[in-house]
């Protein structure tokens, strides 16, 4: 089993803050389904976003939803539950940079 998969294991499901995901939608047009597949999906990276834990430990997510498209997540947990900070389209890096993730893992298959 994975860092990730251990880590995720724990976790029961997802908790949305109704600002989070008015502003995901308005501003990316991304909905909680397809933010929610990002997670559920492989390949994923997940890192720690040190910058923006002031408050809370929060993590930035690079994958693909069930369509295909490519979204960067940031994210939280409270308890056993993630909690959708930001929801958003990938910039060209970040695809560059999944992609190579990507291609890692079908050769690994």
């Amino acid at each position: 089993m994975s860092v990730l998969d251990e880590f995720l294991a724990g976790l029961e499901g997802f908790e949305w803050d109704a600002g989070n995901s008015d502003k995901n939608w308005q501003n990316h047009r991304v909905r909680q389904a397809e933010a929610e597949q990002v997670l559920l999906n492989r390949p994923v990276v997940v890192a720690a976003d040190a910058k923006h834990s002031r408050t809370e430990p929060r993590f930035f997510t690079l994958g693909r939803t069930d369509s295909g498209r490519y979204l960067a997540i940031v994210f939280t947990t409270r308890g056993t539950f993630v909690r959708v900070i930001s929801a958003r389209p990938m910039s060209r890096a970040e695809r560059r940079i999944y992609g190579q993730i990507e291609a890692t893992s079908q050769a690994d298959s």
